[in-house]
């Protein structure tokens, strides 16, 4: 067993300490801002009130004249007695009435409610607070309660309530001012008491947990561990350490222990299968691979495979997509003088397609080598292949057989991709002819020859449909326009190199995606 970078009993300590301290933290935040939530709307609601009060006890009709005068009376001593009896009932710092000037943006006092020298004489003005200036629009509502922290008196709440005269217009504003630096000073507190309560419980919780989940988790997987550890040492005794398990926790761990148990049955059984099946698909692998040399033999290998024959150039290749494949081409010279080129798909893939092919193959050159036109050769081919089809594999080819001395070529297509032909100074194009029915497919079929008149410079692809049906990782097809375009760039290349160029191109094409089908190609070149 390897050495463990962080033990799971680490990592769950490490864990629920985060969390714990996670929830402590969000614990702690939640009760302080509730806490002082609380406290600010209830000094609000005090402010609010008292200034309601206040207010409404005040004569507006009066106010502006003392402004005027600059003169008490008893009706001014009377207001300043309620002012400060309100404001000795209700634990307040200042308690003041004030005329605002809206254009001046500054506030007179009439009355201040305070006995101290610091007290503002009737008369005495001074700017309007920044925190005022929104609400003076709609002064007749009043200033809603807010809370500063001033530099001279420290925390302050202040409320602001209109005075209306007989008139209903608004003749003065009473303010209060409640001093709040005990309340925070007391958030502090509340603050630091309430970290360390939910600290310590989150300590014991945490120490609660891990010894919780070191019981009935880390141990209990340890100990699978171990046993799981000495599976392969104990493979040939007769008790295992996984078979005397003995974990009885009530929850997944024992149904874990209960699989692990089952697991290690079914893998000692597995790998009995295995080595049975792997000596079996070594077996095949090998043969595979001598069926691949065979049908490598079997296809024309060697080039220039007529080094007396000058007047043309031949090369071809079949890539199959498994170890054997159903493709084949084939190129030979008659009993006539007359050269013969077939290229052929077999459906399917593997052995079967390649024994299809094999037979098919043969049966071609067979009956074209005898002096058949490719039309007669698909006749009795097609007629042979049906007997005893049971499988019910068919096989599409196209096969030419060209006169070296005229350039004319009789060719015949059951149901093959039609071939690409460039003429000398053309470019390439498809030789567009109605194919016929492809092979083994149905007995007494009719084929048809047709003609194709060649020149010296002129070129002849045949191909597969593996070719333009090759995929990209997207599921699209190459295609034949890509195909023909390949084609007219390597044009001027040897024959071997312009289909490697074309096989390149078909696998930069695919971007990495699995070659599903043969790729079979055929290039003819008249010099």
């Amino acid at each position: 067993m390897g050495k463990l970078k962080m033990s799971l009993r680490k990592k769950t300590v490490i864990a629920i300490t985060l969390i714990s301290a996670l929830l402590a933290t969000v614990a702690i935040v939640l009760s302080y801002r509730i806490y002082c939530d609380t406290m600010d709307d209830h000094y609000k609601k005090l402010a609010s009130n008292v200034a309601k009060t206040a207010a409404s006890q005040m004569n507006g009709d009066v106010l502006g004249n003392y402004l005027v005068t600059m003169e008490t009376d008893e009706e001014y001593d009377r207001m300043y007695d309620i002012l400060m009896d309100i404001k000795e009932n209700n634990d307040v710092e200042w308690l003041y009435i004030q005329k605002l000037d809206l254009e001046a943006m500054t506030g007179t006092y009439i009355i201040d409610a305070d006995v101290a020298e610091t007290a503002c004489p009737l008369g005495e003005t001074g700017p309007i607070a920044e925190t005022a200036i929104p609400y003076l629009d709609t002064l007749e509502e009043g200033i809603p309660p807010f809370i500063t922290d001033t530099e001279d008196f420290g925390w302050i709440c202040t409320s602001c309530e209109p005075i209306f005269d007989s008139n209903g217009d608004v003749a003065a504003i009473a303010c209060v001012d409640i001093s709040m630096n005990e309340v925070m000073e007391d958030r502090h507190d509340f603050l630091m008491v309430m970290g360390i309560a939910i600290t310590i419980t989150a300590l014991l919780a945490i120490l609660a947990l891990a010894a919780l989940i070191s019981v009935s988790i880390v141990n209990p997987i340890n100990r699978l561990a171990k046993a799981t550890g000495s599976f392969i040492q104990d493979k040939e005794k007769a008790s295992t350490a996984i078979s005397e398990l003995n974990i009885h926790t009530g929850d997944e761990i024992e149904n874990l222990s209960h699989s692990v148990k089952r697991m290690e049955r079914d893998i000692n059984e597995y790998i009995d299968n295995l080595t049975r099946i792997t000596a079996e698909k070594e077996r095949i692998s090998a043969e595979l691979n001598v069926a691949t040399q065979i049908q490598a033999s079997i296809l024309p290998s060697i080039f220039p495979p007529f080094p007396d024959h000058e007047e043309f150039s031949i090369y071809a290749v079949m890539n199959p997509a498994k170890e054997v494949g159903g493709d084949f081409y084939d190129f030979f010279l008659t009993k006539q003088g007359k050269l013969a080129v077939v290229v052929a798909d077999v459906s399917g893939k593997g052995v079967p397609a390649a024994l299809f092919m094999v037979i098919a193959k043969t049966l071609i050159k067979n009956h074209a080598q005898s002096g058949e036109s490719p039309a007669e050769v698909f006749e009795n081919v097609n007629r042979q292949l049906c007997e005893n089809n049971d499988a019910g594999m068919f096989v599409t080819s196209w096969l030419g057989i060209l006169d070296l001395d005229t350039f004319e070529m009789t060719f015949a297509n059951a149901g093959h991709n039609p071939p690409v032909r460039k003429k000398k100074g053309e470019t390439f194009d498809y030789i567009k002819t109605r194919p016929d029915f492809i092979l083994a497919g149905m007995d007494g079929v009719r084929y048809h020859n047709q003609q194709l008149s060649l020149a010296k410079g002129d070129i002849l692809y045949i191909y597969s449909d593996g070719v333009t049906e090759a995929t990209d990782i997207h599921e699209e097809m190459y295609g034949t326009e890509r195909l023909k375009a390949v084609l007219e760039q390597s044009a001027e290349q040897p024959l071997d190199t312009m289909l490697k160029t074309v096989r390149d191109d078909i696998d930069t094409f695919g971007k990495g995606a699995p070659q599903f089908d043969d790729i079979t190609m055929l290039g003819l070149r008249l010099k």
